[in-house]
């Protein structure tokens, strides 16, 4: 993928990015593979919103993607590289030699005509190949990773996204995930070699508001700028600070930096080191 920018005919379209699709080799996808996607909105099934500044939107069809890998010691071969409306990275299309078609997330560097592989097995390190995670070497990048296995991949699934194998210790291997927290995983938690594809997509600068609206975002009005019956920041003449001891939410509950894990769950034990908080702001 490249980034490329545009002649500045508004004064939006000076600063927007947008992306080539250099990468992308078939425009039209599986048919086999597609579903179609119900809009909610951010509304639950009572109708009711629980994610805020959802809704609207270009119209999307959802492609079906293979995270857990399940087809063992059968190899494929990538037919293309296509563009996923759902996800930032690129999403790869694998013709398996008995007939059958999977799409997977494309790491960096897969290209069509490359043969991958899944196995319970030591196989070869290379991008777009799964295996368990005790096969992997201490320093190698990989994603896709499950939580349980053969619950399917959760763990380093966006764009350009990755983590690293630390080593072993007893029944787990110890990762590294991106926001620098090193976490115990089962040895026999799969994962597939590589970094996600796509790493350019932070690099997009969106430019104006009605292209955040194709996206399905709705505007995000401020706490300050509402009135005090709206949200505990409102009121007060011009610009005001939020004149209490902590932000909060439009509900009075606390916001901003505050640390919602709930304590003593079942993972804690999991987690050999916290993220720096401090370190990613």
């Amino acid at each position: 993928m490249g980034i490329k920018t545009v002649k500045p005919t508004t004064p939006a379209r000076r600063g927007a990015t947008f992306d080539d699709f250099s990468d992308i080799t078939k425009v039209e996808p599986e048919k086999s593979l597609v579903i179609s996607k119900k809009r909610t909105s951010g509304r639950n099934n009572q109708g009711k919103i629980t994610v805020r500044h959802r809704g609207g939107g270009a119209k999307r069809n959802i492609r079906i993607i293979d995270f857990k890998r399940d087809k063992f010691d059968i190899p494929a071969k990538v037919a293309s590289i296509e563009y996923d409306p759902n996800r930032g990275a690129r999403i790869a299309l694998l013709h398996y030699k008995d007939g059958e078609k999977r799409y997977i997330i494309a790491p960096t560097g897969l290209k069509v005509g490359d043969e991958v592989i899944s196995s319970q097995k030591q196989i070869e390190i290379k991008a777009g190949n799964a295996m368990p995670i005790k096969y992997i070497p201490a320093g190698v990048a990989i994603y896709n990773l499950e939580l349980e296995p053969g619950k399917g991949g959760q763990i380093a699934r966006g764009a350009g996204n990755c983590v690293y194998v630390m080593g072993m210790e007893d029944k787990y291997v110890q990762i590294k995930m991106p926001s620098g927290e090193i976490r115990l995983f089962k040895k026999e938690c799969l994962c597939t070699v590589g970094q996600v594809s796509n790493p350019d997509k932070k690099l997009i600068k969106i430019g104006w508001a009605g292209r955040k609206r194709h996206l399905g975002f709705r505007p995000t009005v401020r706490g300050t700028a509402m009135n005090p019956v709206d949200h505990p920041h409102g009121g007060g003449e011009g610009n005001q600070p939020i004149g209490l001891r902590y932000p909060k939410t439009p509900w009075g509950k606390p916001a901003l930096g505050v640390k919602t894990r709930k304590k003593g769950k079942a993972s804690d034990k999991l987690i050999v080191q916290r993220r720096n908080s401090k370190k990613r702001r």
